[in-house]
């Protein structure tokens, strides 16, 4: 039962963003969608908040902030935010404001995960943590500590690369993924088993990224190969895990 519970609760968000990404948000809906999952978890609450902080922004990037300021508005008043960032802002850092406050709720939803459901999986917290862009030291520090606690975890949790995320990841994952939809166009579909990347892969990602970034040794970067291998060699058996 207690597996049962995480996977609901993994479908629970997974829908979530399927809901916002492709049929986006109103001041109405928003306001429905608050009352009702307050009702069934706080988790899912918080984790709803982030995801459409970063729906905001993606579509501020595309449309431009006049769209989009009257939501926010009220959003912020709701969250008890301060408005007057709404009139101090220009778009690019209405989008940036959007984007740090996403990630600082998405911690505190994997926070919140890991309470409910640590015993049934290996969960880290601070994942969302490494998005904050250019300090490779800090990035590395997390990543590396997160890699030691899943190399050889049963479970775990994954992170969804769907366009509201790939705004927080570097050029070479996003490229990646437009590669990949054209390389094999039913990964557009919304499926477990196309826009999901473990907490292992992303850490090995960006521990590699970051000790490139830093001018690592070759010592060091041998190490993480090592650790690829590893992770390699257990990853059809985590995918056979996910997909029972």
């Amino acid at each position: 039962m207690p597996l049962v519970s995480w996977r609901g609760f993994e479908f629970a968000q997974f829908m979530v963003t399927v809901a916002i990404s492709t049929v986006s948000v109103t001041v109405r809906s928003y306001r429905v969608w608050m009352k009702e999952l307050t009702k069934l978890d706080s988790g899912l609450r918080v984790y709803f908040i982030s995801f459409v902080c970063l729906h905001g922004a993606r579509k501020m990037s595309i449309d431009g902030s006049a769209k989009w300021m009257k939501f926010f508005a009220a959003l912020f008043a709701d969250l008890e935010w301060n408005i007057s960032l709404l009139k101090a802002k220009k778009t690019s850092e209405m989008v940036d404001f959007l984007q740090k406050s996403a990630v600082d709720h998405l911690t505190t939803f994997r926070q919140l995960e890991a309470r409910d459901f640590g015993f049934v999986a290996t969960i880290v917290t601070t994942d969302f943590e490494t998005f904050k862009r250019d300090d490779y030291q800090h990035c590395l520090q997390l990543s590396t500590e997160n890699l030691r606690t899943l190399l050889y975890a049963k479970l775990m949790t994954r992170e969804a690369v769907l366009p509201e995320f790939l705004q927080l990841l570097d050029d070479d994952i996003v490229s990646l993924s437009a590669l990949t939809l054209l390389v094999n166009p039913e990964c557009s579909r919304y499926t477990v088993k196309y826009v999901y990347i473990s907490q292992l892969t992303l850490s090995l990602y960006l521990m590699t990224q970051c000790q490139l970034k830093l001018r690592h040794s070759v010592t060091s970067l041998a190490q993480t190969f090592d650790y690829i291998e590893v992770a390699q060699r257990r990853h059809i058996n985590l995918t056979r895990l996910w997909i029972s």
